[in-house]
């Protein structure tokens, strides 16, 4: 989070009065529809309750810059995915307590609901996800050519991070792993594979541009798996939870790039 502050401008913040019916489908395709859809998948699926949990959490995280990648590399419009990204990321600091809270009880029972705090909750996401965000900002605004500079290393260091953090739970889990990924594997990329193709096809329902549409794509599809690792590992510390995180992650690089391809077919 702190990493993608520094990729972020206020000016970022400001693409919804100039572009608003696209930022308003892109939140409504986001912080709506991909969780009724994972909540759709996870009964379709019968997943255990912790799996399904798991699998709802994705769905409640924000997009992160690797969705601003992917935009990237597709030439959609980049703009609007980082404007989709910020907004996202500064609302569901909101969402996701209330989201995670509804969840559980629905999957694991209203005993479970106690077991986490809808206002800790709150906090620890603020913690995590707004004050990161808020210092790459400031610091990039006072001293723009050494964030430059470190911007490489700070994304390198956050792919490093991200790959202990699947070692480690692969180690932990090592003799339920193969089981955990039978039963959440088909889940995971069901879901990845209708939300990429859900924010396209909503975008061009409601007429946006191509790029628009592409950008729209990738922000429903490319969620934060990091941020849903640590909000299932470290905030309800339970590891189960973390696993369709880190099939997720794994399956939306192969997803997002098979997504790249096919727009690059459909525009040549």
């Amino acid at each position: 989070m702190f990493g993608l502050g520094l990729s972020l401008r206020i000016a970022d913040f400001t693409y919804i009065f100039k572009q608003p019916k696209a930022v308003l489908v892109g939140l409504s395709a986001q912080i709506i529809a991909l969780p009724l859809i994972a909540l759709l998948i996870a009964i379709l699926f019968k997943l255990p309750p912790e799996l399904a949990v798991g699998l709802m959490i994705i769905s409640f995280a924000p997009s992160g810059s690797t969705s601003n990648m992917f935009t990237h590399l597709a030439k959609g419009d980049v703009a609007l995915s980082i404007s989709l990204t910020a907004i996202t990321s500064l609302i569901t600091p909101f969402t996701i307590p209330l989201f995670v809270l509804l969840a559980m009880k629905y999957f694991l029972g209203s005993e479970s609901v106690v077991e986490i705090s809808f206002l800790k909750t709150f906090i620890q996401l603020l913690v995590m996800i707004i004050l990161p965000v808020i210092l790459g900002m400031f610091i990039v605004s006072k001293w723009q050519k050494k964030v430059d500079k470190a911007e490489p290393l700070i994304r390198i260091f956050s792919i490093v991070f991200l790959f202990l953090i699947v070692v480690a739970i692969i180690v932990k889990n090592k003799a339920e792993m193969i089981g955990f990924f039978m039963q959440s594997g088909a889940a995971v990329l069901t879901l990845n594979i209708a939300v990429l193709g859900l924010g396209y096809w909503l975008a061009r329902f409601f007429q946006l541009s191509q790029k628009q549409a592409i950008s729209i794509g990738y922000e429903v599809g490319i969620q934060n798996a990091p941020l849903a690792l640590i909000i299932a590992g470290t905030i309800i510390a339970n590891g189960t939870m973390m696993i369709p995180a880190v099939t997720y992650g794994l399956l939306m690089l192969i997803t997002g790039f098979a997504f790249y391809w096919i727009m690059k077919k459909n525009s040549e």
